[in-house]
């Protein structure tokens, strides 16, 4: 009873102060609408210094969080997105910011016209476990590269990331530029309901429903970042040894903890034996062993891992066939498995497994595999495997997905020059790089004309010759 009373208290304080610094950073944005150029760029380079200066501590927090995170996934997934994504908007703020010039109808002149891009405000931003540092950092670069103020909302199942992130942005950000609030649910959903310019959520399909109701209250706009089932196909003709590789590279990272993971993989009926050989072969190269090895990645929490021992059990009642490529787990290093004979009646084919269980799924035709992903809802990421120039155009044709990957998994994320986002139950919106920089922007519109008004020629009272004279030649 002591320690729920105490919680609300804590709660309440943090929730008091979200929305102190909510109103602490409207004020300084009132005061500086349009940050120069040179403003943004200091900015980010102030940020990535202190990435580069802190990654020890920052690769130590997250691995301390998921009571074992490979460092070299930290470096690779977190880190290094990060200080790419401050570079490559740092060189091209000044470009991104020069207002783009439009035509203007010859019914029009003379005048002329211009988009200009200017930040919307104060940008919120909900970051999930999976990717505490990248997640956070990645919408934060887009949102100052805009001009905007930014808060952060860090998860709670990251409690020594999320507070080292806190401190650490503290060093090169006033609280009215870039703030980080930390709590449990409540605060999260006080969070979400603040009048934000815009507000940007990773996370899962479910609490991103929660999250876009609260927005729609202040009529606040939203980019979804959120999962679903990404599918991979398995072609008929692709050496399944290239195939596995990649699949097992983009499923093992993170230990699947990945909102673009493989979540399960279409494979020729006749080729799912040799399909199985394969991607044990990968993974075991990649983890020859499980026990202490600092190289693998453990589940996030208790939670998560009952959450997917869960499904494991659900299949198996069911009738699946569960091949674990470990004999035992050790704490939360749960084994890598293969999953045969699943069916839709099963939870792990229902949900996104966001953990290293990998269905697979037999189909005779492309064709088949097909209408298997388009009856489903549309997923985040997809990927291909087979060399065949055809079939990889009708891959991109003839399936839906946010991103694609047409021979590898996971990597179109990190490309700083294409946007990032789902579709329909996997998102909606999308940002990194250039579409970052126009997702935290307004694009506004404007039209100029001087002392010479031509228009007034259409003015009232109407029926004159003029007027018949300009819809004869524009109205047409």
């Amino acid at each position: 009873m002591v320690a729920d009373i105490a919680h609300l208290h804590q709660s309440q304080q943090q929730i008091d102060q979200l929305q102190a610094s909510f109103a602490q950073q409207r004020e300084a944005f009132e005061a500086n609408r349009m940050p120069s150029a040179e403003q943004r760029i200091m900015w980010l380079e102030a940020l990535a210094g202190l990435l580069r200066n802190e990654r020890e501590a920052l690769i130590q927090a997250i691995s301390q969080d998921f009571s074992n995170r490979s460092a070299d996934e930290t470096l690779l997934a977190e880190l290094m997105p990060s200080l790419h994504g401050i570079h490559y908007a740092s060189k091209r703020i000044k470009k991104w910011m020069k207002p783009s010039r439009r035509s203007v109808g010859m019914q029009f002149m003379p005048a002329s016209a211009k988009v200009i891009y200017q930040p919307l405000g104060v940008v919120g931003v909900i970051v999930p476990w999976n990717y505490p540092l990248f997640l956070a950092i990645g919408p934060l670069v887009g949102a100052l590269a805009a001009g905007n103020r930014v808060m952060i909302k860090m998860s709670e199942s990251t409690p020594a990331t999320s507070q080292l992130v806190k401190d650490l942005l503290a060093k090169v950000f006033p609280e009215d530029l870039v703030s980080v609030v930390l709590g449990e649910a409540d605060v999260g959903v006080a969070f979400s309901k603040l009048p934000f310019d815009h507000l940007l959520f990773t996370g899962a399909t479910s609490i991103g429903k929660h999250v876009m109701r609260a927005a729609a209250e202040n009529l606040t706009p939203v980019t979804l970042e959120l999962g679903g089932k990404s599918p991979a196909i398995v072609s008929a003709d692709v050496p399944l040894a290239d195939a596995a590789e990649r699949i097992a590279f983009g499923k093992t990272l993170n230990a699947g903890q990945t909102c673009v993971a493989p979540d399960y993989v279409l494979v020729p009926k006749e080729r799912v034996e040799g399909f199985v050989e394969a991607y044990r072969a990968a993974v075991l190269r990649f983890y020859p062993q499980l026990e202490n090895n600092p190289d693998y990645t453990a589940i996030i929490n208790e939670r998560q891992q009952m959450r997917l021992n869960g499904y494991l059990k659900d299949a198996e009642s069911k009738g699946a066939s569960v091949l674990p490529l470990y004999e035992q787990s050790q704490g939360r290093r749960m084994p890598f498995s293969l999953l045969l004979d699943v069916s839709d009646e099963m939870k792990i084919m229902q949900e996104e497994i966001f953990g290293p269980l990998l269905p697979i799924i037999p189909y005779a035709t492309l064709d088949d595999a097909f209408d298997y992903i388009n009856n489903r809802a549309r997923p985040l990421a997809l990927y291909y495997f087979g060399y065949d120039k055809r079939e990889q155009q009708r891959v991109l044709h003839e399936t839906h997905s946010g991103g694609v990957c047409l021979n590898d998994t996971l990597l179109h994320v990190a490309q700083d020059d294409m946007p990032f986002g789902g579709i329909g139950p996997s998102g909606m919106g999308h940002y990194h790089g250039h579409e970052g920089f126009l997702t935290f922007s307004k694009a506004k519109g404007v039209l100029i004309k001087q002392r010479f008004n031509a228009a007034k020629l259409i003015y009232p009272p109407y029926g004159t010759a003029l007027q018949k004279l300009v819809y004869k030649l524009f109205v047409r």
